[in-house]
């Protein structure tokens, strides 16, 4: 038997507050991140549409992080 998930899209949001501190860290801003409330029970974030600039610094920044 499974239990179904309740809607907390609290966690989505909690998500994002922690992703926005740690690429600020990094100097990288994603203006269109945001929790998905159209899914509440996945607890889904939108990262959204970034520049290619962005994205590269964002890759830099991953692989400087695995070093």
């Amino acid at each position: 038997m499974t239990t179904a998930r309740k809607p907390d899209t609290a966690e989505a949001a909690d998500a994002v507050e922690v992703l926005r501190g740690a690429l600020a860290e990094a100097e990288i801003l994603l203006p269109s991140l945001g929790a998905d409330t159209a899914s509440p029970t996945l607890s889904l974030v939108t990262l959204g549409r970034v520049r290619a600039d962005v994205a590269l610094k964002l890759a830099r920044a991953l692989r400087q992080g695995r070093s």
